[in-house]
């Protein structure tokens, strides 16, 4: 993202200089004037050959796991009494990461200009989402910001974890997937032409599923190129049907429908939704705002669609679990839990349960995939490889029962 260097003039009359990242000049001026400063001027950053020269690496955008460890960090270092700024400069020496080491140097920055730690962390939607933002200013408002990143910190640990178990099972199947595939391609461009050879060369009768490889193998050969051009169209129309409102919402529909799979997407959806609705609400964000946050975190179109009816509910006056209970994708114990949270002015209590509840249902929901997976895997390779060793293997049988008979 670009960055512009600018001067303003602050409430007190004085100079200050400092720059921020942006997309567009209109973002700047936007930016500036919403902290209520004067501006001064606007540098925009140079292009072409005297721009700055970035090399894949050493400007990485900062991970998930960087921002949970700078919230962590953060939060100890307030909460011992380091000072705010102090605590930044301290955060930008031993920042590993290139892209958030310039990041914080820049917060820092802001921050020593009077700024607050909120304004620097809204200049960063990328990398801070708007849940990290709102908690923090949460944490200013309320003088908590110690035990709000505290949170933020354990929040993003257990997202962070819940991520790795779901990566972790599906890594088997890819790596067997990828496997079958380099093994099919190997047996089909390689073996399989020099048998179809020897075949035609004895003139005999081929089984239909020996003349099926033998055209499979002719196109890999000679046509791999249009292949993966009809790969690359198919995933293009798919990514651009996904990205149409009504495309993202049937393919969503379909994604929580497959077996296993629909079922570890649905649970792990519950489990963020109340995470991250608890934790808003325990940080003392309104419950509209709240809703709106974690909308924005649940990921599958047809669960956005369930907290934005929920928010609409609750701002006609309903509670929200009526609005819930007509979901397709909350089951009737988490809406019995938050009606008897609403009921008795613990929701956010109730969200805990849930969410702990569900962390348990998706590590149980993930050792299932992996013991289905398996087994499926396992059978898939088997048939592949199977197919091509019969389908050179039964002419051969053929020619030597014939052989034989003379």
């Amino acid at each position: 993202m670009p960055v512009f260097e600018y001067k303003v003039r602050d409430r007190g009359g004085k100079i200050v200089s400092s720059s921020i990242e942006a997309d567009t000049m209109d973002q700047v001026r936007n930016a500036l004037r919403a902290r209520e400063l004067f501006i001064v001027s606007i540098k925009a950053p140079a292009t072409g050959l005297q721009g700055e020269i970035k090399i894949p690496g050493f400007d990485s955008k900062p991970s998930l796991k960087d921002v949970a460890i700078f919230a962590k960090q953060m939060a100890t270092m307030i909460g011992s009494g380091v000072p705010l700024v102090q605590s930044l400069n301290i955060m930008q020496r031993q920042m590993e990461n290139p892209g958030l080491k310039k990041i914080v140097k820049q917060m820092r920055t802001n921050v020593e200009g009077g700024s607050p730690l909120s304004e620097s962390i809204a200049a960063y939607p990328k990398v801070f989402s708007k849940l990290f933002l709102n908690l923090v200013r949460s944490g200013e408002v309320s003088g908590n910001l110690d035990s709000i990143l505290e949170r933020v910190s354990a929040f993003l640990e257990k997202d962070l974890a819940m991520r790795g178990k779901i990566k972790s099972a599906l890594t088997y199947p890819t790596i067997v997937l990828t496997f079958a595939l380099l093994i099919s391609y190997f047996l089909l461009t390689t073996i399989v032409p020099q048998f179809a050879q020897i075949l035609y060369q004895l003139k005999t009768e081929l089984p239909p599923l020996t003349q099926f490889l033998i055209a499979v193998s002719n196109f890999l050969q000679n046509q791999l190129i249009f292949l993966v051009i009809i790969i690359a169209i198919i995933v293009f129309i798919y990514r651009s049907y996904y990205a149409t409102h009504s495309g993202r919402r049937v393919v969503d529909a379909i994604k929580l429908r497959v077996p296993v799979m629909g079922n570890l997407i649905q649970k792990s959806a519950i489990a963020t939704f109340a995470r991250t609705f608890s934790l808003l609400l325990e940080s003392g964000v309104n419950v509209i705002e709240s809703l709106e946050i974690t909308k924005g975190t649940a990921g599958n179109a047809i669960v956005e669609d369930s907290i934005e009816n929920c928010k609409n509910a609750v701002i006609g006056g309903d509670q929200m679990a009526n609005s819930l209970a007509v979901s397709p994708v909350f089951p009737p114990m988490v809406v019995s839990m938050i009606a008897i949270g609403e009921e008795t002015g613990s929701v956010d209590n109730m969200l805990k349960k849930i969410a702990d509840y569900y962390d348990r249902e998706v590590d149980e929901a993930i050792e299932q995939l992996t013991a289905a997976i398996e087994p499926i895997m396992i059978v898939f390779l088997g048939i592949i490889v199977g197919m091509i060793v019969a389908g050179m293997f039964l002419p051969m049988f053929k020619i030597i029962g014939t052989l034989s008979q003379q």
